[in-house]
């Protein structure tokens, strides 16, 4: 129980939940369009329980990535995939929930969640594996459970007022796609691979993680330069 009194934990927790609010944004909108068609005293059951049945889903893919990221050059691959998906969160994109279908029966609305979560969640899923493989090797599962309970309410309740304020102050996504890219350069310092090649220092740690968000940082801006050009 020491680690709940650690600096070190709560910086990550509050990290997950930055993730989990940037890249975990349209869930609230994904709840509210397969639940729409229910009775009103059921709509609140739906919106726990395909809720709850998602958390669970995203942990469990979140225990198999930790182990994963055991596995050489594996931790490479996820660095690469989180500086993408960092420099996309830069560039904007309309995305589109219309095939997102409700349902008048509560179990199916919860599996409709539950199923659209699954395959909207595999960017959560690497980003908070690179938290949390960064926190220490104790304590790794319980940060990301802890990380997502306390994420749950912001998730159902206040991402709208977050996505708000993400429109009105356009910093707090820039600075949620270098947090992604920062991860991503400490992450690929720990991989197995070249574990004996680089020294695994705070200096090293944190340069690269600098690297990393200023590297989203600049091929974000580009590319959204040329899209908006384009648009």
């Amino acid at each position: 129980m020491e680690e709940f009194f650690t600096a070190h934990f709560w910086l990550a927790v509050g990290q997950i939940i930055m993730i989990d609010i940037l890249l975990g944004g349209d869930n609230a909108v994904v709840i509210a369009l397969a639940c729409r068609q229910l009775p009103k005293q059921l709509r609140l059951k739906g919106i726990l329980w395909g809720t709850a049945g998602a958390i669970v889903l995203r942990v469990i893919l979140i225990a198999f990535a930790l182990t994963l990221l055991q596995v050489p050059f594996l931790k490479l691959v996820g660095a690469a995939l989180l500086l993408w998906i960092g420099v996309k969160l830069l560039i904007p994109e309309e995305e589109g929930h219309s095939n997102i279908q409700g349902s008048d029966q509560l179990w199916s609305a919860v599996k409709t969640v539950i199923i659209a979560d699954l395959v909207m969640s595999i960017d959560n899923v690497i980003a908070i594996a690179g938290v949390a493989t960064g926190a220490g090797a104790d304590n790794q599962l319980v940060l990301v459970i802890f990380g997502l309970l306390v994420s749950i309410p912001i998730i159902i309740w206040g991402s709208q007022l977050v996505l708000k304020l993400m429109d009105r102050f356009p910093v707090i996504i820039t600075v949620g796609g270098m947090l992604l890219g920062w991860i991503a350069g400490s992450m690929a310092l720990s991989d197995p691979a070249v574990r004996d090649w680089l020294p695994q220092t705070a200096v090293w740690s944190y340069g690269l993680g600098l690297a990393g968000a200023l590297g989203v940082l600049l091929v974000g801006s580009v590319l959204k330069k040329r899209t908006e050009k384009t648009a």
